[in-house]
């Protein structure tokens, strides 16, 4: 991280234009609901969260799943909810259906 910043894009939302877009603004309070969205470079959500304003956020996981789809993306790999980068991912497939458990040894 970068002191005073991140390292991806973040926007602010003060008229609730884009959190109408993904549904998340609150007309009546005039503000959007905490929301993460995590899209690829062809623009697809692959990822969102959306929370009420009294539970925070988790910022590990957050990185953890972009660092999770970058490596997806580039791999064509699958990565199981444990999955750490630098850990061993999984070939996707019909015979790993039900058994990622098994097969999966970080």
């Amino acid at each position: 991280m970068v002191k005073g910043g991140v390292l991806f894009p973040m926007l602010s939302d003060g008229g609730g234009r884009v959190g109408a877009v993904y549904g998340i603004y609150d007309e009546a309070a005039g503000v959007n609901i905490r929301g993460r969205f995590i899209i690829d470079p062809d623009f697809k959500i692959k990822a969102m969260e959306v929370l009420t304003a009294d539970v925070g956020r988790n910022p590990d996981e957050m990185m953890r799943q972009i660092k999770a789809f970058q490596h997806v993306l580039a791999t064509g790999e699958v990565t199981p909810s444990g999955w750490q980068p630098g850990q061993p991912a999984l070939k996707p497939g019909p015979a790993l259906v039900g058994k990622v458990w098994q097969v999966w040894k970080p």
